[in-house]
């Protein structure tokens, strides 16, 4: 079969369709949380559903280019394309602050922001250095190079800062974890260091998922507990600060775990199980550290946020008004909605919900169609992440599945983040939602990663590693 069938005869229209009925229903969604009587014209470009109808149709042409461009070439020039738009996030750092950060690059009256197109470089140059090795033969160096991939330019977006896009940049370490790239090399480098202590394995890699959401209940208890001031009952008017309590409970429960362990195991296991004890202590304690710090440090709106979320404080002067107002919005959908164009709560006009056409995009679409509208939106979506995982595991190519799987968890982050976000379940962080949300550099790079992996699938016949 000749390469050239292979473009059409092989496009997964499935994904194409979805794709599409997206961008369509995006469109309508913008033109009814936007409109404006004086301007009924959907096609008035100097409106934001105007806007909307320019951003689709350059990334729809954008689209066309990528799928156009032989699939080997993103495979061949995944360093230049990803040091290229890692350039760009460094420039962006020197530009004038928009909205009290520097994230966008101007280009004339519009512009885009890089670390949306970060995503798909570094998904590309993470994909090809993944499939060029051999994970079953990983050492320190493998997985310090996958972590650099990733990590480096999540440092760059936090200096901007960019607190939704650095979020979506922890799901690259999921698809680290599907391909097998485990942090055990680097593990036992670090034990191994201490004398006298020499392990050949760690469970470190093989537990990484338990042992991430371990770690993101231990970041919410340190939260709740750091703001509070505890009384010991034997010690009647003696206060404890909270951050000391969540040390004294992790020892605790050390100590137990360590009488309990010590019951079950042989006698010449005994140190071993002391010095795991000590190992998960310390761990704890140093992630807890690092959690109470890193809060410390954060901006005063994103401390208010996440306290709001985690209800640690009234919100006696509106500082959660968004999300309340967000809420407020999606539950007067009702069941079955308003009808279309008839938002009161989340309309632009009446701007009671802020950004309801950008990050709270949600809202309208929930206030005009209700609980069964927004089930489709949500079904669509799961829809879209079905076909991009089916299309992943059919991959000849480590590299093609390693980007499909990239993109798969980038949309379920934006998804899942941005409809949290809206129903109160997500603290406030800027995510937008994937083909509905106002915005250029969000259509154009979702536009452009999806486009690169149907090119990818379409070729999939033509490659045999």
């Amino acid at each position: 079969m000749r390469r050239e069938d292979s473009l059409t005869r092989h496009v997964d229209w499935w994904l194409f369709g979805i794709v599409m009925t997206m961008l369509i229903i995006g469109i309508a969604n913008v033109y009814s949380a936007a409109y404006d009587p004086e301007h009924p014209s959907i096609f008035d470009f100097s409106q934001k559903y105007g806007k909307q109808i320019m951003w689709v149709s350059i990334s729809l042409f954008l689209g066309l280019v990528v799928f156009l461009i032989d699939s080997d070439i993103y495979r061949k020039f995944a360093i230049p394309i990803y040091l290229f738009c890692f350039s760009l996030l460094i420039v962006v750092l020197f530009t004038p602050p928009i909205n009290g950060a520097r994230a966008w690059l101007g280009i004339g009256s519009m512009g885009i922001q890089p670390a949306e197109f970060m995503k798909i470089a570094t998904a590309i140059a993470l994909s090809s250095y993944i499939s060029s090795v051999n994970v079953k033969q990983q050492n320190m160096q493998t997985v310090l190079i996958a972590l650099a991939i990733v990590m480096i330019p999540m440092v760059l977006i936090l200096l901007q800062p960019d607190a939704g896009t650095f979020v979506v940049f922890t799901s690259f370490f999921f698809v680290m974890y599907r391909e097998g790239i485990t942090f055990d090399p680097l593990v036992l480098k670090i034990v191994n260091s201490f004398p006298g202590i020499r392990f050949k394995q760690t469970w470190v890699g093989s537990h990484f998922i338990p042992i991430l959401f371990y770690v993101v209940f231990l970041s919410v208890i340190t939260l709740l507990m750091s703001k509070n001031q505890y009384e010991l009952t034997f010690l009647p008017g003696v206060l404890i600060p909270g951050f000391i309590g969540v040390i004294s409970v992790i020892t605790i429960l050390a100590i137990l775990s360590y009488f309990v362990l010590r019951w079950l195991s042989a006698k010449r296991d005994r140190s071993r199980v002391f010095l795991i004890i000590i190992t998960g202590w310390l761990l704890s304690c140093t992630v807890s550290t690092a959690v109470n710090f890193s809060f410390s440090s954060l901006a005063q709106h994103q401390k208010d946020r996440i306290e709001l979320v985690l209800g640690l404080r009234k919100d006696d002067d509106g500082k959660d008004y968004n999300r309340n107002r967000a809420m407020a919005a999606v539950g007067s959908g009702g069941m079955f909605g308003k009808g279309y164009k008839q938002a009161s709560v989340a309309s632009v006009r009446s701007n009671h919900v802020p950004e309801s056409e950008t990050d709270f995009i949600f809202c309208p679409l929930a206030e005009e169609w209700g609980f069964v509208g927004s089930t489709v939106i949500v079904f669509l979506f799961m829809f879209l992440l079905v076909r991009i995982i089916i299309i992943a595991e059919r991959q000849r190519s480590a590299f093609n599945r390693i980007y499909a799987y990239c993109v798969a968890m980038i949309v379920f982050y934006h998804f899942a983040v941005n409809i949290g976000m809206n129903i109160g379940l997500a603290p406030v962080i800027g995510i937008p939602l994937p083909f509905f949300s106002y915005g250029g550099s969000s259509l154009m790079s979702f536009s452009i990663m999806l486009f690169i992996l149907l090119k990818l699938d379409s070729q999939r016949r033509d490659v045999l590693s």
